[in-house]
């Protein structure tokens, strides 16, 4: 049996390319290994003619600091999230899937033309666009409405909900859980509901460093956990983004907070207002998950961490049942304790 592929390794992705004819026997394309993706190895292939593709393979073991194994399968329910969303998302939104290899766990994606940016960077350097906020919302409320229009043919094609499982609610919920015994009975009893909530598709990893803005639209990515669930996820992982760098970055927390708030009507506006309790239990969930789940934010110190999870903790006996009111308690909490 031959040694399986790693695309990471520029010689052997240009064998394969070759080999499988999915370019010329003498192409000699520009072969560039991303950086930054903890579950899977990605490489930008630049070819002469100008188009330019993104290789995605799963990994079996993510790049995190604890022991965290996910089945390689995920890349192909990526691949079927792709072709879903290319239909369901506004135009454009979506990179085009160009083909996928089963036996070498791997998809190519049209690549996003130059120039863009990746919008977690944009917001960390304090590059914070209303518009930019606006997009983010309306994207993700076409998903989920589009998503209960078509429940009776989604429910059934995005059925498995194993690589949302093992990839979000165990590191996320279930192991918070464990660190943080005082939140135990909040997420367990959130693992429960969530699975027995099956409303809409659930993009499952929605969040700024998944979008990249090219000419001021955004563009999202990295689809391996859409399964057809709770959408109240979506909003609380998406929340957790902009008040987590709220926390992070004091000198932008109102314009932050302001977002968050911003972010969460424009859903409401678009999709309804509806899962907005369900939404505020997520979103203190998974405030908590960056700072003691498997995958901590990188940008938060230890002391921001710890103040975080003290944050929340203090919040899951009696959640707010407003998202604004969380937005404005979450805020107040942090400044009290920044102060203090």
């Amino acid at each position: 049996m031959p040694d399986p592929l790693d695309i990471e390794d520029p010689a052997a992705l240009l064998q394969y390319l070759r080999r499988t004819g999915r370019i010329a026997p003498d192409e000699q394309p520009r072969i560039t290994v991303l950086q930054g993706g903890v579950s899977n190895r990605t490489v930008h292939v630049a070819r002469a003619s100008g188009e330019a593709w993104v290789l995605k393979q799963a990994l079996a073991k993510l790049r995190v600091p604890v022991d965290w194994f996910s089945s390689l399968e995920r890349i192909h329910r990526e691949a079927l999230g792709m072709e879903w969303l290319a239909r369901l998302a506004p135009p454009g939104s979506i990179t085009p899937l160009l083909f996928e290899d089963r036996s070498e766990h791997l998809l190519a994606m049209q690549a996003v033309p130059q120039p863009h940016e990746n919008w977690k960077a944009m917001l960390l350097a304090g590059r914070i666009s209303s518009e930019h906020v606006a997009q983010f919302a309306a994207l993700l409320a076409a998903i989920h409405r589009e998503g209960r229009l078509r429940t009776a043919e989604l429910s059934a094609v995005f059925a498995d909900r194993s690589f949302f499982e093992s990839l979000r609610l165990e590191p996320y919920y279930g192991y918070s859980a464990q660190q943080a015994p005082a939140a135990a009975g909040f997420l367990e009893a959130l693992i429960r509901d969530t699975l027995a909530r099956r409303i809409t598709l659930v993009h499952g990893d929605y969040s700024p460093k998944n979008i990249l803005v090219h000419r001021d639209r955004l563009i999202l990515l990295d689809h391996e956990v859409i399964h057809f669930g709770d959408p109240a996820f979506d909003l609380g992982f998406a929340l957790t983004h902009l008040l987590s760098k709220a926390h992070h970055l004091p000198a932008l927390r109102r314009q932050f907070c302001e977002a968050a708030g911003q972010f969460w009507r424009g859903y409401a506006d678009a999709a309804g207002g509806e899962l907005e309790p369900y939404a505020v239990r997520h979103t203190l969930a998974c405030l908590l998950a960056r700072t003691v789940g498997r995958s901590p934010l990188e940008y938060l110190s230890a002391a921001e961490r710890a103040r975080q999870r003290d944050t929340v903790l203090r919040r899951m006996p009696t959640p707010p049942a407003r998202i604004a009111d969380l937005i404005s308690q979450f805020e107040e909490e942090l400044c009290r304790s920044s102060n203090g």
